[in-house]
C-alpha cells in the first residue's frame, strides 16, 4: 500500500490516497471527446440554428446592430462525471455538444442568450444555458467597429484641419496618411453604459506607439448609430465639451498644440526593421542555433492526443479562452483532469482619460480566437509539429487559422540530473548525467497590442510546467508632463503606461483517480491577509476609523475581476463552475453575469471533496525605453509547476535511456562510457562523438 501522495501546485499541497488498479490506455478515440469542433461540426451547428425560424438569425456581417446573429460556436466539454465514466471504464462516450452564443438585438429587451446544441455531428435540439445577459455587455464585433469608425469620421469632421495640422494625418481623404484608433474598456463607469474612450493614432507600422494626443469619449449604447454622440474630447492635457469647441478654440489660437514630425519608414522607431550595430561579437546576419531531431520525433500526435516520455493527454484550443489540457496522465496514472488557461487581464495607470480607465479583461476581446499563424524557426522550431485550428467567432462560417498550435521537444540546455563524483585525488569515481528535454505545447494570442505566448511543458520526471510570455507593443498614451507619475517617457511624444498583468489558470487535479482532499484536521486559526482577500474563510465586515473617528476611504474592488486578490484559491468541483471568467465581464465588471468570487463565498467545505485549484500569476510592467519597438520576452514570463511529492517510488526519469555514465577504467588509463543512445546524435549537431575525460589537475 502506498503512502499518501501529492502533487504540489506552487505552495499548495493537495494530498490524495493512491488507489490500486490501472486505467484503460488513453486512446485517440478517448481523447477525441475533448477535441474542438471540426469545420463540419461548426457548419452543422450553424446551419441548424440558422434554419430555426423562431430564432430569426441573420448574417453577422453587414446590416445593423438591431438584429439577431450567431456570435460564437465552440465545443461544450462533457460533464466531468460522464467523461470519467467513459475514460475509466470504457462505457458509451458522452455525446458531443456545442456552445452557441446568440445576440438578440431585436425586440423590446435585446439580450445575449447561450444555447447548448446537440448531439453532434447531426444536431437535433437546442436549449438555453443559463439566464440571458444584458445586450449592452456584448463583446465588440467587426460590424460595430465599422459603425464606430464611420461615426467618428462624421462627428470629428470639424477637427479635420486640426488633425492634419498637428499630426499630418486625417480621417477623410487621407490616402496613405490616415488615422486609426484604439478603444478602451470597460466602456463606461457603471453597469448599463456603453461609453468608450478612443485614442486616435497614426495608421503606420506599430500604430500603438503613435498617438496624436486626441482622445474622445463616444456613447454608442443605442442600437441606432444615428443616436451616437461624442460626449467629451481631450487633447494634450485639456478637456473640451465637443469637437466643435476644440475646433473653435484652435482657430482662435487658444489651444497649445504639439506638432508631430514625420518619420521615414526606414527610421520608424516602431518598426521591426534592423538598425544599429553590435559593438562586439560575430556578425548576426547568419543563422543561430537550431533545434535538431537527428532520429526524428520522440513524441507522437494523433488528433488531439499527445504522448511523450510517459505522458499522455488530450488538448484543445478553446475559442473563448485558449489552450486546455484534459486527462493528463503519467505512466498511465491520471495526474489531472484539466489544466487550462482561464483569463488574462491588464490594469493600467494614466493621467489621460483613456489610460486611467483601462482595465483590459482579455476573454472579452476573444482571447482564444486570435491564435494566429506561428512562424517556423521563430515562434517554434522548424522541427515542430504544426496544427491548424478552426474558430467560429464573429463570423459567418468557420475560419481556419493555419499552424496555430505547435508541439515540439525542446532541449532545455541544462541537465535534468547530473553528478560529478570526485575522488579528491584529481579524478572521479564516476560522472553521470541525463540530458534535459521537455515537450512543449504552444500557441499564441494576439489581443490587439499584446502577444501572449502560452506554453505547457512536460518533463520526463513527472513535472508539468505552465508559462506565459508577454510580448508585442506596449499600451501607450500621448506624453504630457502630468503623465510621468503613471509611466515612462519612451519617445518624444510617447508615454508607456504602467500596468499589471494577471493570468488565471484552472487546475483540476485527479491524482490516481482520487479527488484531492485537505489533509488537515481540527480548527485552523483565522487570519485575515488583506492582499489575499478572504481566503477560504467566511467574510466579515470590519469598520476601521482614523484618529478622529472618521471612516477610512474604502477601495471598491469591482466584482468582475477578483482574480488579483488570490494567488491561489481552492474550491469544490462543480459542473456550473467550469470557467472563472466570461465574454461579458469586460463590458460590465460592476454587475457581472458570473463572478469567480461567488465560487469562494458559498461557504462550502473543502475537506474530502473533489477540489479545483485556481492559480493567479502575474507581474508589474513599468515600461522602459527597451520596450521600443517591442516588449521582449526575457523577464516578462510567469507561470507555475505541478511537481510530484512522494507520488513515485523514485524519480521516474530513471526510465530514460538518454543517461550517460562515465567511469574510469580499472587500469587507471582512459574512461568507460556507458550510454543507451547512439554514440553520435547525427551530422546536424556535430560529427564529433561524445567524449568525456573526468579529470582535473593543476597547470
Amino acid at each position: 500500500m502506498r503512502m499518501p501522495v501529492a502533487y504540489m501546485v506552487g505552495m499548495l499541497c493537495l494530498f490524495v490516497q493512491a488507489i490500486q488498479g490501472t486505467l484503460p490506455p488513453l486512446s485517440q478515440k478517448a481523447a477525441s471527446i475533448f477535441s474542438d469542433l471540426s469545420p463540419a461540426e461548426l457548419r452543422a451547428v450553424r446551419t441548424f440554428l440558422m434554419s430555426r425560424p423562431e430564432l430569426g438569425l441573420q448574417p453577422s456581417k453587414g446590416g445593423s446592430l438591431a438584429k439577431n446573429s450567431l456570435f460564437l460556436i465552440e465545443m461544450l466539454p462533457p460533464k466531468k462525471s460522464q467523461a470519467l465514466c467513459y475514460l475509466n471504464t470504457g462505457t458509451e462516450p458522452p455525446r458531443r455538444r456545442a456552445r452557441a452564443v446568440v445576440f438578440f438585438g431585436t425586440g423590446a429587451k435585446p439580450n445575449i442568450t447561450e444555447y447548448i446544441v446537440g448531439p453532434l455531428p447531426v444536431p437535433r435540439f437546442y436549449r438555453p444555458s443559463g439566464q440571458p445577459v444584458a445586450f449592452i455587455t456584448r463583446p465588440m464585433t467587426q460590424l460595430e467597429y465599422k459603425l464606430v469608425f464611420n461615426k467618428l469620421t462624421e462627428l470629428l469632421a470639424p477637427l479635420n484641419q486640426f488633425l492634419k495640422d498637428v499630426s499630418g494625418f486625417g480621417l477623410r481623404d487621407c490616402q496613405d496618411r490616415c488615422l486609426t484608433f484604439t478603444d478602451i474598456a470597460p466602456r463606461g463607469l457603471a453597469s448599463g453604459e456603453r461609453r468608450t474612450w478612443i485614442i486616435l493614432q497614426r495608421a503606420i507600422e506599430g500604430f500603438f506607439l503613435h498617438p496624436v494626443g486626441l482622445e474622445v469619449l463616444i456613447n454608442h449604447g443605442e442600437l441606432d448609430p444615428a443616436r451616437w454622440s461624442i460626449e467629451t474630447v481631450w487633447y494634450n492635457g485639456q478637456y473640451f465639451g465637443t469637437p466643435q469647441e476644440l475646433a473653435q478654440q484652435y482657430a482662435q489660437g487658444k489651444v497649445p498644440i504639439v506638432q508631430l514630425v514625420s518619420h521615414p519608414d526606414q527610421t520608424l522607431f516602431s518598426s521591426f526593421v534592423p538598425r544599429g550595430e553590435f559593438n562586439t561579437g560575430p556578425p548576426t546576419n547568419v543563422h543561430g542555433a537550431k533545434v535538431c531531431e537527428p532520429q526524428g520525433h520522440r513524441y507522437s500526435v494523433h488528433g488531439n492526443l499527445v504522448e511523450y516520455s510517459g505522458w499522455s493527454l488530450a488538448f484543445r484550443l478553446r475559442t473563448s479562452t485558449g489552450l486546455q489540457l484534459f486527462d493528463v496522465r503519467f505512466n498511465g496514472e491520471r495526474i489531472a483532469y484539466e489544466v487550462s488557461v482561464q483569463e488574462a487581464i491588464a490594469f493600467y495607470g494614466g493621467n489621460s482619460p483613456a489610460t486611467m480607465q483601462t482595465k483590459y479583461i482579455d476573454v472579452g476581446w476573444g482571447m482564444g480566437s486570435v491564435t494566429h499563424e506561428l512562424a517556423p524557426g521563430i515562434d517554434c522550431p522548424e522541427t515542430a509539429t504544426f496544427m491548424d485550428v478552426y474558430h467560429h467567432y464573429d463570423a459567418d462560417a468557420p475560419v481556419r487559422y493555419p499552424n496555430a498550435i505547435c508541439i515540439f521537444e525542446l532541449p532545455t540546455g541544462v541537465p535534468l540530473r547530473r553528478h560529478f563524483d570526485s575522488n579528491f585525488q584529481g579524478g572521479s569515481t564516476f560522472y553521470a548525467g541525463l540530458e534535459g528535454h521537455a515537450l512543449v505545447i504552444r500557441t499564441t494570442s494576439t489581443v490587439y497590442n499584446y502577444d501572449y505566448i502560452w506554453d505547457f511543458l512536460l518533463f520526463p520526471n513527472g513535472v508539468l510546467e505552465t508559462k506565459v510570455h508577454a510580448t508585442g507593443y506596449v499600451h501607450t498614451s500621448f506624453y504630457t508632463p502630468e503623465g510621468i507619475p503613471y509611466g515612462t517617457r519612451l519617445h518624444t511624444h510617447l508615454l508607456g503606461n504602467i500596468h499589471t498583468h494577471l493570468v488565471h489558470y484552472k487546475i483540476d487535479l485527479d491524482v490516481s483517480r482520487q479527488a484531492p482532499v485537505c489533509p488537515y484536521r481540527g480548527v485552523l486559526p483565522e487570519i485575515h491577509h488583506w492582499r489575499e482577500g478572504i481566503g477560504i474563510f467566511r467574510h466579515r465586515c470590519f469598520i476601521w476609523t482614523g484618529g478622529a473617528g472618521s471612516p477610512r476611504p474604502h477601495l471598491e474592488l469591482e466584482a468582475g475581476h477578483p482574480l488579483g486578490r488570490y494567488h491561489l484559491a481552492v474550491t469544490q468541483q462543480h459542473e456550473n463552475e467550469g470557467v472563472s471568467s466570461s465574454l461579458y465581464i469586460q463590458n460590465d465588471p460592476w454587475h457581472p453575469s458570473m463572478s469567480f468570487e461567488n465560487f469562494l463565498r458559498n461557504d462550502e467545505s473543502i475537506d474530502k471533496q473533489d477540489l479545483v485549484a485556481w492559480v493567479t500569476v502575474g507581474f508589474l510592467h513599468i515600461p522602459h525605453s527597451e520596450d521600443i519597438p517591442n516588449t521582449a520576452t526575457p523577464g516578462n514570463v510567469v507561470g507555475f509547476l505541478l511537481r510530484p511529492f512522494n507520488f513515485f517510488d523514485e524519480d521516474p526519469s530513471v526510465a530514460s535511456r538518454r543517461t550517460v555514465i562515465v567511469r574510469p577504467k580499472e587500469s587507471g588509463h582512459g574512461v568507460q562510457i556507458q550510454r543507451w543512445t547512439p554514440e553520435s546524435p547525427g551530422h546536424c549537431v556535430t560529427k564529433v562523438p561524445f567524449s568525456y575525460n573526468g579529470t582535473y589537475s593543476p597547470i
